[in-house]
């Protein structure tokens, strides 16, 4: 399957791109232009992007070989489905990519906001010790309000009661 080209015009993770290259040639240029893609994209068979690259329907019709585009994440909306699918490309994602990340964003910003560590941070950087000034609260016997318990918002869910709330 050495034959088999990818163009990962976005740039992806390391290990991403190991297993990729077990399987096939990989080229990887997260700065190309809209221009050099539809000049370079007839030599790929797939092309992977996040959210940078735009695949237009021109950039589609310029790509003689393609036979998949894959999103590493979760949306589409940078990729012209209809063009795709009139081109027999085959198009597809990732939904599970950011689940676990932006939960614990959200848990991050929950013990941010509860410690008070801006505003402790924001003391210490002008020099004061205000220590007695910060009374933070704790997340354990809270009551979390979500709305939605899609794959993100159960996965919340499911920390925040790790935390006791």
């Amino acid at each position: 399957m050495e034959n088999f080209s990818v163009l990962v015009s976005d740039g992806l993770e390391e290990e991403g791109l190991e297993l990729l290259r077990k399987v096939a040639s990989v080229t990887v240029d997260a700065k190309i232009t809209p221009e050099d893609l539809m000049k370079v994209l007839p030599e790929y068979d797939a092309l992977i992007v996040r959210s940078r690259t735009k695949v237009t329907k021109d950039v589609l019709l310029a790509s003689k070989r393609l036979k998949v585009v894959g999103r590493a994440g979760v949306g589409v909306d940078n990729i012209d489905l209809k063009a795709a699918k009139d081109a027999g490309v085959m198009v597809v994602n990732s939904p599970l990519a950011a689940t676990n990340a932006v939960a614990e964003l959200a848990l991050g910003y929950m013990l941010s906001l509860a410690r008070r560590i801006p505003e402790m941070n924001n003391s210490m950087k002008a020099e004061k010790w205000e220590k007695s000034s910060f009374k933070g609260g704790e997340l354990e016997g809270k009551t979390l309000g979500l709305l939605g318990l899609g794959r993100i918002g159960a996965h919340v869910a499911e920390l925040a009661n790790a935390f006791g709330m």
